[in-house]
């Protein structure tokens, strides 16, 4: 019998042995694109990426990815595919999943790429949810063990919204073993559920105000306070947030050698001061060139399993 299928449509679906692999393996990949060696080893794959929600660095990291391991991408949004219309998930998925070696979907609700994943043929992966954003912790780790080594033991403070990228933080920490300090608004809290928290939870911490949440800590992290799909919600949020915008005075009271990273895009002013992102450690430039080395390390795993 034929093993399952493995997708990828939450940071839990893999082991921290497996995220050592695909850290190693996102390392070595990067080292021989900037030494412009050819990586092909997804040659003759195509990769289909379907998106309901829009994007930049998800779609320029994954067609760039797939092509430079040698396979090329059909690119789909809602518009031009039976997706937006009136076929359902089910019949979209046996049918793209036939003609294509694995798809990365973008879109709304976990239930709808888990419904997709459940009728796939190929690997699916999360490129990005409301409730999850596996690809993008993929990434930053990734960057951090660049900069700083390993990220076991370390402290992380996520400052702002309780959203994909907080529950995302959450999981990962209970994984890889380092502490998530977590501290948002009332109101906006983690979902516990969704980021599988419970009160065993090895590595959460839950802080009411942001600078403490920011002491000590080795990374500090936000995202924007108003995510794709909630921009009813921007003026009430803006009032909401306006305490929680990491600013020099919270780096200073991290470690002195802390990084500072945000998935972007960014509103300098809001949460978080032009001079922390464009300050010396600020490693967002490094994090978004790095979604592309850690999604091919997850490609090739995933179509090929672990390569020597």
């Amino acid at each position: 019998m034929s093993e399952p299928i493995k997708h990828y449509l939450q940071f839990s679906d893999f082991t921290a042995d497996e995220y050592a692999y695909l850290f190693e393996r996102a390392a070595l990949i990067k080292r021989k694109f900037k030494a412009y060696e050819k990586h092909h080893t997804l040659s003759d794959r195509t990769l289909a990426m379907v998106f309901e929600k829009a994007s930049t660095r998800t779609r320029v990291s994954f067609e760039a990815g797939m092509y430079q391991l040698g396979g090329s991408v059909v690119h789909l949004t809602s518009g031009d595919s039976q997706l937006g219309r009136s076929e359902p998930i089910e019949d979209t998925a046996r049918v793209i999943s036939r003609m294509t070696d694995a798809v990365m979907i973008r879109t709304f609700e976990q239930a709808r790429i888990a419904r997709f994943a459940e009728y796939s043929r190929v690997p699916v992966i999360n490129g990005l949810t409301n409730e999850y954003h596996p690809c993008q912790i993929l990434a930053d780790i990734f960057t951090y063990i660049e900069h700083r080594g390993s990220i076991a033991g370390k402290t992380v403070a996520w400052i702002g919204d309780g959203n994909n990228m907080a529950n995302t933080w959450a999981q990962a920490a209970a994984l890889l073993g380092f502490t998530l300090r977590v501290s948002t608004p009332h109101g906006y809290e983690v979902d516990t559920e969704l980021a599988a928290l419970d009160g065993s939870s090895r590595g959460w911490q839950n802080f009411n105000d942001p600078m403490a949440a920011c002491e000590g800590a080795d990374l500090v992290t936000t995202d924007v306070w108003t995510s794709m799909g909630y921009e009813a919600e921007n003026d009430a949020r803006k009032k909401a947030f306006a305490d929680w915008c990491v600013d020099a005075d919270m780096m200073a009271v991290a470690k002195p050698d802390a990084l500072f990273m945000h998935c972007l895009p960014a509103h300098r002013g809001e949460e978080v001061t032009a001079e922390v992102i464009d300050g010396p450690q600020s490693v967002v430039w490094d994090e978004a060139e790095n979604r592309m080395h850690a999604q091919k390390a997850l490609l090739e795993y995933l179509l090929r399993g672990r390569l020597a």
